[in-house]
């Protein structure tokens, strides 16, 4: 008796190299896009530009206390009842 031929199911589709080939070509379209918009800049360095970050700090005045502190505890007002009333 003779067997009939072996079928495989490959799915369908392109396979794993037409998927790969459209992520590759996704990647290099949106490297293309950030190098032309310029948030991607491969020149490098500043450009020969000065940056000034010099900052002058204001001078620090000593200040006093924001309220004077007690030297005697407050009185102690009256003792609420133990049961609450």
């Amino acid at each position: 008796m003779a067997e009939g031929p072996t079928v495989i199911n490959t799915g369908g589709g392109g396979g794993g190299g037409t998927t790969a080939v459209a992520i590759i070509l996704a990647l290099v379209v949106i490297v293309g896009l950030l190098l032309v918009t310029g948030i991607v800049d491969i020149r490098g360095g500043g450009g020969g530009k000065d940056i000034n970050v010099k900052i002058d700090a204001p001078a620090a005045a000593p200040t006093a206390p924001a309220s004077p502190v007690p030297s005697e505890p407050a009185p102690a007002g009256p003792a609420a009842p133990a049961n609450g009333g």
